[in-house]
């Protein structure tokens, strides 16, 4: 199928003007009378399932289940594309064969523009819209980005564990992060974009943190400017990005204010409580500094320690005179201080 494919886009490559696009396919061999449908993708948001307003051509399969959509109606630049095959039969009403409730339902992602030549062949195991042949070498990067979401889950199950979790989002943000900006294609960046901050997802709580300081998501912005100015999907991905960053704005402020509020608490108890601290070791400074010069050095320390609310025992014990002798140097400090109690003393 691989070398039919190959043969096919060469001989469409020579038969066929550089303008005119070429995609075909198999559904089956046995298929017969299939819809299929060409789907445009401006609104990276509605790249999972199918919309009736994004279709732009269908065809029917034929005898063999081949199908092939041709024209010149591309844009000339690298879009998103869907070819979808509708499983539904005829009598389906309400379109739900469009949000995929067909059971034999199947579509494909694929990068193109004007002029691409772009092949779907069906695999050995019968299955179609699998792989993707092309001229263009951009077009099979989301089925790529399908193959590391897969990957990606996998790790997940065999590594099931909170502790683990953060770790792995780390890994394969940087996986995917470097996987877009190596293929050179905003467009697959987008796709990448979607899955990784889509509020559905258990992605998202990562991506919101990831967003707050990872220069990618501006540098992406700068590339989809650069290569896709004046599109509808960079204006959306520049307008989601300016909400997520008016968002960020205005949780920092909230959350740095409530920190600055911690801190100037923290910094007024402290204050306060040197304030007191410095005001009881003041005023017994002051106290100390009233008593006159003439008390002796054993009468300063007995002094100071009838200040302190001390027992005659307690002096004595301290500095190692018998209580008698205490009594002897208070008598002396009363009648110097002409005071006649411990109370005059301390509210001196």
């Amino acid at each position: 199928m691989r070398i039919l494919s190959v043969v096919l886009l060469f001989f469409f490559g020579l038969a066929q003007g550089t303008s005119q696009y070429i995609f075909s396919g198999e559904i089956s061999q046995t298929a017969q009378n299939k819809t299929v449908y060409l789907s445009l993708v401006e609104n990276y948001r509605k790249s999972s399932r199918v919309y009736g307003n994004q279709i732009l051509k269908e065809t029917q399969s034929n005898a063999n289940g081949s199908f092939k959509f041709e024209g010149n109606n591309l844009s000339e630049q690298n879009r998103i594309y869907r070819i979808h095959i509708d499983g539904c039969e005829e009598h389906t009403k309400g379109g739900s064969h469009f949000f995929k409730n067909c059971t034999d339902t199947q579509s494909v992602l694929f990068i193109a523009k004007k002029g691409d030549r772009i092949v779907f062949p069906l695999l050995d195991n019968d299955q179609p819209l699998c792989e993707v042949n092309s001229n263009n070498k951009n077009a099979d990067l989301l089925l790529e980005i399908d193959y590391l979401k897969e990957q990606m889950i996998l790790d997940f199950m065999e590594y099931n564990s909170k502790a683990n979790e953060l770790l792995t989002f780390q890994k394969w943000f940087k996986i995917f992060q470097a996987y877009g900006e190596e293929s050179e294609e905003p467009l697959a960046e987008l796709y990448i974009y979607d899955f990784l901050s889509d509020r559905a997802s258990e992605t998202h709580p990562y991506y919101v943190v990831d967003a707050k300081t990872n220069l990618y998501y501006a540098q992406l912005a700068e590339r989809l400017e650069n290569q896709y100015p004046n599109t509808t999907f960079t204006e959306q991905y520049l307008n989601e990005l300016a909400a997520d960053q008016l968002l960020k704005s205005n949780e920092n402020p909230k959350s740095d204010s409530k920190i600055l509020m911690y801190v100037v608490y923290g910094v007024l108890a402290i204050m306060l409580l040197q304030a007191v601290f410095f005001s009881i070791k003041f005023i017994r400074t002051k106290k100390r500094t009233k008593t006159p010069e003439k008390l002796t050095n054993q009468e300063q320390n007995i002094f100071n320690s009838i200040c302190e609310g001390k027992t005659n025992k307690e002096i004595a014990s301290e500095l190692f005179i018998s209580v008698s002798t205490v009594k002897t140097h208070i008598n002396n400090i009363y009648k110097k201080l002409n005071v006649k109690s411990r109370e005059e003393i301390k509210n001196m």
